[in-house]
């Protein structure tokens, strides 16, 4: 019996309760390293999210539209079994340092991997009741999350679906929109207009 496709809605249910509580977060939060040290953190946060929307559209030029109907094991998906996945965990950790803290980082990037690590181990039970011995294969020599740049593969070309492009454009913009964000409630906090019940480190 063949098992079903992983219901994606329980994952993005769990992610939007995990940005419901990172607004809170920010609401409430005050970041404790201030001045230039807190504007590098930044920086390199915007920078790993910036790596995420790179990371995630290189991703989706070759899986896009094709999911669960062919077995992609080339460019990013040579280094990887989940390069979109991997990417969105970089992303998490980027908004946890734009966030100007270490902290919010390693909650952030800790859930963010807790979750899609256990969607793509679900995900590759189905995908090898789809491709059989073509899959454990791949799975031999991939790993699943964390990527082995060594085992890079370029394919002479590559198709992809430009509506799926644009929808994986767009996700990745809403991580770079937390940023001016977070700097309207920073500059709140310190104007005095709202609260700050606890520093992060």
């Amino acid at each position: 019996m063949r098992s079903r496709p992983v219901d994606q809605r329980v994952r993005i249910r769990i992610l939007r309760a995990g940005g419901l509580v990172l607004a809170i977060l920010m609401l409430l939060a005050q970041p404790a390293i201030m001045g230039a040290a807190h504007e590098a953190i930044e920086l390199v946060g915007v920078g790993l999210v910036l790596a995420c929307i790179a990371g995630r559209m290189w991703s989706i030029l070759y899986i896009g539209g094709r999911k669960n109907c062919d077995l992609v094991t080339v460019g990013p998906y040579a280094t990887t079994r989940n390069p979109l996945y991997f990417f969105s965990t970089v992303g998490a950790v980027g908004i946890g340092l734009m966030l100007g803290s270490f902290v919010a980082a390693a909650v952030l990037g800790l859930a963010a991997y807790l979750v899609l690590h256990a969607t793509a181990a679900r995900e590759a039970q189905y995908l090898r009741t789809l491709f059989g011995a073509r899959y454990d294969d791949y799975a031999r020599r991939t790993p699943m999350f964390w990527p082995n740049p060594s085992l890079y593969v370029e394919p002479e070309e590559a198709s992809f679906s430009p509506g799926v492009l644009r929808r994986t454009f767009l996700d990745g913009v809403l991580f770079l929109l937390a940023f001016p964000v977070i700097e309207a409630v920073e500059h709140f906090q310190e104007a005095g207009y709202l609260p700050v019940l606890v520093s992060l480190f």
